[in-house]
């Protein structure tokens, strides 16, 4: 045999020995989040020598999700992509998703995983994303600030009423110049009217059917907002942005409480110098009880890519979901364990007795009541709706008058009747 035939199939041998299979990772994920995120993708990569997942920062979670219906349309997308909760109903209607049931081995146990999670992301049963950054929204506090005013460090507010007061204190007494902030204000009000059992639309919050309605504009959401504006009127509630920027507020001690998600815990006690306490949501009395609502994102699978490369996309997910990673991930971030056997290891070591901080969005949301009207949002567009809500409550927060749920009612009103509007635009486009 020639010796250039001799080279060339040693050369097609090493290229079918050391070929790797290269699975692109669109991400929305920053700062600490960022190095875990990417601490996972090295060890896979380091334990899959045939697989190379390349992760790519694509901006926020809006943005990247926007990018990755575009690419899709010009054949340009990546195989997995990061995408928060809003994007549940889009992702579902675009048409460019595999569902992960459809990857997953026949005795893959999708029932390992935390049901609220589960609940949120399945369709007729069946779970269409994986999950991977799940959270909840908590209320975060400043111990040294409560102590400061003269308040119990060991006893947060468990109502509306109580952050009221508690606010007003703190801030009279001088510890604070602020009560309380919050951090994606649009979310904080789905999940109140998840935690009272209230629906946010029809259709079962969209479930059922296409939602065509929002309900927001209806007594209960008057009531939290009129609350709000109360609240901001006495220089308890101060504005913190709509996303993250909250955060630097109660780290700096402007405000002494805060509603966030529950994927800023770890960050917040790294760069806090002072002791911080979570607890649960405060509630309005008299209001029947349902449960706080899942946030973060899922990992999504998109279609157009050749058949060989799903084998190792599922590979991927399937490290993404064991109970060593998902510890891992839980302890650098705060965001939820997904599965109960990650959580139960997590137990049995100890982590909660030592990072009891860590354990407090998971009591409230397996506390909580499962019911139709805590399962979660899913909205069309629901990215235009956040911001319509986001608005509304900007522009709620600047009353300065008397008649504050008159106003809070006719702000209300008009962001329902834009919301209805991209509702009835996105039924028109996709069908009911």
């Amino acid at each position: 045999m020639k010796k250039w035939l001799v080279a060339l199939l040693l050369a097609a041998l090493a290229l079918l020995v050391f070929s790797k299979t290269t699975i692109t990772l669109w991400h929305a994920m920053s700062g600490q989040n960022l190095k875990a995120l990417e601490d996972i993708v090295k060890a896979f990569n380091e334990t899959h020598p045939d697989i190379e997942v390349v992760p790519v920062f694509t901006g926020s979670y809006a943005e990247t999700l926007t990018k990755a219906i575009a690419a899709y349309r010009n054949n340009t997308h990546p195989h997995i992509v990061q995408v928060y909760e809003v994007g549940l109903q889009t992702m579902l209607d675009s048409g460019a998703i595999v569902p992960v049931h459809e990857l997953a081995e026949p005795n893959f146990d999708w029932g390992d995983i935390v049901v609220p999670i589960l609940n949120y992301y399945s369709v007729d049963g069946k779970l269409y994303s994986m999950p991977f950054n799940s959270s909840t929204a908590m209320l975060y506090y400043n111990k040294d600030i409560f102590e400061k005013a003269g308040l119990d460090p060991n006893k947060p507010p468990t109502t509306f009423d109580e952050v009221f007061e508690y606010g007003k204190k703190i801030v009279q007494s001088g510890a604070a110049p602020g009560g309380i902030a919050f951090g994606w204000p649009a979310w904080v009000f789905e999940q109140m009217h998840a935690l009272h059992a209230q629906f946010y639309a029809n259709n079962e919050n969209g479930r059922k059917a296409k939602a065509t309605e929002v309900y927001f504009n209806r007594e209960f959401g008057v009531k939290v907002f009129s609350e709000w504006i109360k609240w901001a009127q006495n220089g308890v509630l101060i504005y913190g942005g709509r996303e993250y920027n909250a955060n630097n507020a109660f780290i700096a001690g402007q405000v002494a409480m805060l509603i966030q998600s529950t994927s800023s815990l770890g960050s917040i006690e790294a760069k806090a110098n002072f002791k911080v306490g979570t607890t649960f949501l405060p509630r309005i009395p008299g209001y029947p009880r349902g449960n706080s609502v899942i946030g973060g994102a899922t990992l999504w699978v998109m279609k157009g890519k050749p058949k060989e490369d799903y084998k190792a996309v599922w590979e991927f997910l399937k490290f993404v979901a064991r109970p060593d990673v998902s510890q891992k991930w839980h302890k650098s971030t705060g965001y939820f364990p997904t599965s109960n056997s990650a959580l139960k290891g997590l137990l049995d070591e100890g982590w909660f007795s030592e990072h009891p901080n860590y354990l407090t969005a998971f009591l409230q949301i397996l506390s909580g009541i499962n019911r139709p009207e805590s399962q979660g949002v899913r909205l069309g567009n629901f990215v235009a709706i956040r911001d319509v809500v986001d608005s509304a409550f900007e522009k709620a927060l600047q009353y300065k008058g008397p008649d504050i749920e008159k106003t809070a009612k006719a702000i209300l009103d008009e962001a329902a009747k834009q919301c209805n509007q991209i509702l009835k635009d996105y039924v028109s486009l996709y069908g009911k």
